[in-house]
């Protein structure tokens, strides 16, 4: 995957993300006062999740990140879910039953555990090892970062893709990689970097595939550029193009 000068030079800055990372766990906890029972029944932006698998999924994540945060301190190394992936399903299903007095109480308490959790975590832990991946506490924030945001998004209780801030999309567009389709080369090129707006004179924020292959080129705002690779609906459509001629957009791989 090439880089190009429109995207950060590095990974972001683990301070930076936790500070993120807080103003999103405050974001949410001040939007919880106002679900109500039919509101929680209500479809999320996910097919077949209402917004109470969402919450469900958002406690979760949330205590598992945590967790990792909490046995990494302790030299520990913990699977993020008891019981795996299955068990993991099947709390979101027995969670999103709950009422919304009950999910807005779990959702909060969550919040404090990860608010503790992280800010216990010095300048120097954030290579210690996790089970998450097998990989460091870093990356279990990353985690926390991406899934905090985009399913606050999903519940549709607040701020959409739209409101994305630009580096969580510069990661996501690093982390979603592996969604690229294969056989072609994926340009994304945002209209509002600041750069050149007219058509085809804008740099490109991320390119993927090999060089030699088809050029399928998409632009829109990065924030829907950002919507669109990961799945989500954005207010403004990207478009693509082949050849300079206009297309569909092209189908996308599974979320690493």
């Amino acid at each position: 995957m090439a880089v190009t000068d429109a995207a950060p030079a590095g990974p972001p800055d683990a301070a930076a993300v936790r500070a993120a990372v807080a103003a999103g766990q405050e974001r949410l906890r001040a939007l919880l006062p106002g679900l109500t029972d039919p509101a929680v029944r209500e479809p999320s932006a996910l097919p077949g999740w209402s917004r109470a698998h969402v919450l469900s999924h958002i406690e979760g994540i949330g205590l598992a990140m945590a967790r990792q945060a909490r046995a990494a301190l302790h030299g520990e190394l913990v699977e993020p879910y008891d019981g795996g992936f299955p068990a993991r399903t099947a709390a979101i299903e027995e969670g999103a039953r709950r009422g919304a007095a009950e999910l807005r109480a779990a959702v909060g308490a969550a919040l404090d555990e990860a608010s503790a959790a992280w800010a216990a975590v010095g300048p120097g832990d954030w290579s210690r090892p996790v089970r998450y991946r097998d990989g460091d506490l870093r990356g279990a924030l990353l985690c926390w970062w991406r899934e905090l945001a985009v399913h606050t998004a999903d519940a549709r209780l607040g701020p959409g893709p739209a409101q994305w801030p630009r580096e969580l999309c510069h990661h996501l567009l690093e982390y979603l990689a592996p969604r690229a389709p294969e056989g072609v080369r994926l340009v994304l090129v945002p209209v509002d970097q600041g750069t050149a707006h007219a058509e085809g004179t804008a740099r490109p924020v991320r390119e993927y595939g090999p060089a030699g292959a088809p050029v399928v080129t998409v632009r829109g705002p990065l924030t829907a550029l950002t919507a669109w690779l990961a799945g989500r609906e954005p207010d403004a459509p990207p478009a693509a193009d082949r050849a300079g001629a206009a297309g569909p957009l092209p189908e996308l791989r599974p979320w690493p």
